[in-house]
This record gives structure tokens, sequence and C-alpha cells, in this order.
């Protein structure tokens, strides 16, 4: 059968399941072809420098999961459409894998997220409802139910940008381990073909101060009718938008378990937020003076001193139900989803039907965007920066928007007519 008239089935299981590359004498790839006369060259070679690049990425399972999807999606092209080994690749070979990673087969391409392998008898085995493209619709699609149509897929320039860094650092790996010479992907001059440059600064999706009145609004009655449910999702709400965490930064992983002797006083009396966030890289928030007091306030609702000691290892987002931290950012999600939505239905009571409507778009990460954009209009940029964790200032100025209000401002009045 035509290979892109059949889904290639899936190569790397969840980092938890595939073990350490390194302790493991000889690879082979032959289960991952349909026949032997499909077997091509090198592909054991390709199967193995694959698995220990990824491996490097250990530490962060969101990083390892976003380097597995691209390296499976070279090997699976490789193999079943070009029928070449990695090892072999030229510019032209990835300049169509970018090519064919734009406008997928339809076979190859899914309408959800699915897990790649699922345990039946004890046994790991590859699941058949698993593709390596999903479309993917709008929020307000999701949510009216819309299907989704294959032929809509499109990589975004976020994700073809995602293809060239991956790549090159994953040819990079392989002319140190010396199973190539050269990376292909450094030698391909003209990205623009492939990744658009923007002159302006993609605007910061955020949700507007009258939205985000609602929000708070109502988060704090529910809280106040319903603590045992609701002093919680309160807690967390303030530390996304005062402390621009990442939700992934609230939860517990491999990586890091937050707790709240994260919470520090330094010789000042001055309070910080220990953190460790995107790249596994450790930082210090500032505590604001209603961040503390947030923070008090769900102490005390959970029995605990007004402030946290050094040394309190207890879960900073504990259960509700049972022990321990939260170690899902999909349960973070439907407990911020929760409050936008009551959120929104209040706001269309009381006649604001726009500003509901882009309510609904909203997703987590814009309480971080919102903070930060508020935060920047009136703290020093560096400070902003620090806190969020941005790696360079080019990244926080995204969030200042007066320059484009002035340049608004500027031409709002410029005429076309002297009469």
């Amino acid at each position: 059968m035509n290979p892109k008239r059949r889904a290639p089935s899936p190569i790397f299981d969840n980092l938890e399941q595939l073990g350490n590359p390194y302790k493991i004498r000889s690879f082979s790839a032959d289960a991952l072809f349909s026949d032997t006369a499909s077997i091509i060259r090198n592909s054991a070679i390709d199967y193995e420098y694959a698995w220990k690049f990824m491996y490097s990425y250990n530490g962060s399972s969101a990083t390892f999961n976003a380097y597995r999807r691209e390296i499976e999606r070279l090997l699976q092209w490789s193999w079943h459409i070009r029928k070449q080994s990695v090892c072999f690749h030229k510019r032209e070979d990835i300049e169509d894998y970018v090519k064919f990673c734009n406008k997928p087969p339809v076979a190859w391409i899914g309408t959800k997220n699915v897990a790649r392998f699922k345990t039946k008898n004890d046994v790991r085995e590859a699941n058949g409802d698993w593709r390596p493209f999903v479309v993917s619709g709008s929020k307000n699609d999701n949510n009216k139910g819309k299907d989704l149509d294959k032929k809509d897929f499109a990589l975004s320039q976020s994700a073809i940008q995602a293809i060239f860094t991956i790549l090159s650092s994953f040819y990079n790996f392989l002319i140190q381990e010396e199973i190539t010479e050269s990376n292909p992907v450094l030698t391909i001059r003209q990205k623009s073909k492939f990744v658009q440059k923007q002159q302006h600064k993609a605007p910061v999706r955020r949700i507007s101060n009258l939205q985000w009145e609602y929000i708070i609004e109502i988060i704090e009655k529910l809280a106040d009718d319903n603590p045992a449910k609701h002093e919680r999702t309160l807690f967390i709400i303030y530390c996304l938008y005062a402390m621009y965490l990442r939700i992934s930064e609230l939860v517990a992983d491999e990586r890091a378990i937050p707790v709240m002797g994260d919470f520090r006083k330094d010789l000042d009396n001055n309070w910080w937020f220990h953190v460790v966030g995107k790249g596994n890289k450790s930082r210090i928030v500032t505590v604001s003076n209603d961040m503390l007091k947030a923070l008090k306030r769900y102490r005390k609702h959970l029995g605990l001193t007004a402030l946290p000691a050094p040394d309190d290892k207890g879960p900073l987002i504990p259960k509700n139900l049972g022990r321990g931290p939260v170690t899902s950012t999909r349960q973070i999600r439907s407990i911020v989803q929760e409050c936008f939505d009551a959120a929104y239905q209040q706001m269309r009571s009381d006649g604001l039907e726009d500003d509901a409507a882009e309510l609904k778009s909203a997703t987590v990460h814009w309480l971080r965007h919102t903070g930060i954009s508020e935060d920047v209009k009136f703290r020093p940029r560096e400070h902003v920066r620090d806190d969020a964790g941005h790696a360079s200032m080019q990244t926080t100025d995204r969030y200042i928007e007066s320059e484009l209000r002035e340049r608004h401002a500027s031409g709002r009045k410029k005429r076309v007519k002297d009469f």
C-alpha cells in the first residue's frame, strides 16, 4: 500500500516507558517496518541515535515531548516516504520534508491528541488511533462542537521554526557522535520561504481590564460561598496573574515539586517566590503585597500559619481529594476555565456581549500575559523581565503597547481631503 495512504505507527513511547538507551547493547528498527522488503539501510542507527538524542532532554517532559514529536516525524517521513536514512539527507531532502509537514497526507492527520501507546493485558502496544499530525480548531470552534476538517491542517510559523531548530540540534548531535559529517539544516539559506518574517510585533493575547474585574470578583465570591472548593482556585488565579507563573510551574513534575517553602523572606523582609521554570531554569519572583495577602488567606483556609517557614514542604497546590500535590496541568486548566465560563455568563447577563465573546477565546496562559502587560506599564522593564523569566528584553518588549498606541494616535487624523 502507498505509505501516504496508511498512517505510520508511533516509534517512541513516553519517557517513563522508554528507559535509558545508553544501557542497551543493540538496537533494531525492523519491527517498525511492515515487511522485511521495506527495511531501509541504517534504520537501526537512526533509531538508536534518535533515542539517545531525545533522552538527553529527559529533565523536562514538555521539552522531551516536543523533541520526540519532531524527530519521530522525521524518521517516519525518511523511512516510509523518502526511503532513506536520516544519515544521508542533504539540503534538498530537508526542504522537501518541511513542505511535506506543511501539507501531510490526510491519512497522517488526526483530529484529536491521543496517546501513542496503550497498555493491553500488561503489554504496551501502538495506538491505532494515533497520527503524527493533528488538526486543531479555535477554542470557540471546539466549544461549539464544530467538526474539524483534516484538509484545513497547516503548520503555524512557530511550528515551522521548531522544525528547523530541533532538527538542526539533532544533526549537530549526529556530527558529534560521528554518524554524519554535515548538518543539512544549516545549508538551507533561504528559510524565509518557509518562515515568514514579520515587520510588526505579534499582538500579545491577553484579557481586558474589564474581563479581569469580572473574573476576580466572581472567583472571590465563589471562594466566600464555597471555600472548600474555591479558596484553592482563588490562590491559583493570583499565582498566574500576580506572579506571571506558567501553569507548568504550579504542578509537580520530574523537574520540581512546588512547595509552600518556596515563598521565602530575605534579610530586608522582602518576600520572593523561588521557582524552577521553562528550560529547567530557576528564578525568583517578586511577591507583591496583594500576593502576600492572598497567600495568607489561602494558608488560613488550610489551617496553617499565616506565612510559611523556609523548610515548609507542604505542596503549593494540594489535591482536593487525597494527599500530595497536583501533578496535572490539565487540572489547572479546568479549574481556571470554570472561572472564565462563570465570568462569561455574568458578562452576558450584564449585556456585555462583545466583551463576553472575546473572553470565550481566552486560555489560562492569557493570565500570565495580562499580568506582564499591566506591570510593564509602570515597573522597570528589566524587573518585569526577571520576574517573568524572559531570556531577553526583546521578549518583554512585546508586552509594551504604548508604541502602537502612539503610532496609531499620530496617524489617526491623517487627512485624505482638505475639505
